[in-house]
């Protein structure tokens, strides 16, 4: 195969992918910055406090997941950080537990428009991420209130910088981001090709099937579920929206892989991320990871007939 049209197959297939991304996103990315400009965000946590208290965590923490929930971790974190010195004594359990939170459940309008390309369901997939956060933080801070875990204080590593709130900052920022999705999609879809041409991609497949087998995800969706699941939730849905438009994916695949990603993705750099508050960062992956693995394991099994798939 020729160099030359390897990378123009690639570059219109990563371009396609990452139009088809960009077509729920931006919309979603200007109401956001909408809400955050209105002041919006903070009467609708209003209600999160109970919920927080539930989970070990003061009420006023509630203003972070929303902001998580509605904007995006970084946002978040910078609340946080305006909140922290009002907290008192904040543990790494709270700080963990907090961290699963927004983990989980964290830019709901622009992730959920993503798994809606895929071909699931907007709203049940923010109930399922949602849900499935408070689901696992209120287990989380239960095994570690029994077990006396993580009750030292929490560090605050990060100190974020201060926004600009310019619009034409705000702007040069989300392009920036946009560029940088293509180019993290046309890297993916590049390394996939390669991996198939030298056979590495069948060998994991092989290796992942019995364990993705029990999640209902079939072998065509090992790769890109790992892929989601390490790289991200927008990644993994753009690989997944090209494979299912080749019709290489089945509709039960396709739910369990996003069902999955929804759950659990970004591993690697959201775990770390966390530290920077005083989370444990082994408390904070395994409490996902499990927890993840275990409902996606049941959905498929009773949920996928239900699920109702837009047209």
């Amino acid at each position: 195969m020729k160099i030359s049209v390897f990378l123009t197959g690639l570059f219109r297939d990563a371009l396609g992918a990452s139009l088809a991304l960009f077509k729920v996103m931006i919309p979603i990315v200007v109401l956001v910055k909408l809400l955050k400009e209105f002041g919006l965000i903070a009467p609708l946590a209003a209600p999160l406090g109970p919920v927080m208290e539930a989970v070990g965590l003061p009420a006023g923490l509630g203003l972070v997941w929303a902001t998580a929930m509605l904007s995006n971790i970084y946002s978040a974190l910078v609340v946080f950080q305006a909140m922290l010195p009002q907290l008192g004594l904040f543990t790494q359990a709270q700080a963990t537990v907090l961290a699963v939170l927004m983990l989980i459940a964290h830019n709901l309008l622009v992730e959920g428009q993503v798994t809606k390309s895929c071909g699931v369901s907007f709203l049940g997939q923010n109930a399922l991420r949602a849900g499935g956060a408070l689901a696992c933080a209120w287990l989380l801070h239960r095994v570690l209130q029994a077990g006396g875990w993580l009750q030292d204080p929490a560090l605050m590593l990060w100190n974020p910088p201060a926004e600009d709130g310019s619009l034409v900052s705000w702007a040069v920022g989300e392009a920036r981001n946009l560029g940088w999705i293509f180019v993290i999609i046309f890297s993916l879809m590049g390394l996939m090709r390669v991996l198939n041409l030298l056979g590495l991609t069948r060998l994991m497949e092989r290796l992942l099937t019995p364990l993705l087998k029990l999640m209902g995800i079939g072998p065509t969706a090992a790769t890109v579920t790992v892929i989601g699941m390490t790289m991200g939730l927008t990644y993994g849905g753009g690989l997944i929206i090209h494979e299912t438009r080749a019709g290489h994916l089945s509709r039960r695949d396709v739910f369990a892989s996003v069902s999955l990603m929804s759950l659990s993705h970004a591993l690697i750099e959201d775990t770390l991320l966390m530290t920077l508050i005083g989370a444990s960062a082994w408390g904070t992956l395994l409490a996902r990871l499990v927890f993840s693995l275990v409902v996606t394991a049941i959905l498929s099994r009773v949920a996928v007939r239900r699920v109702a798939v837009p047209s």
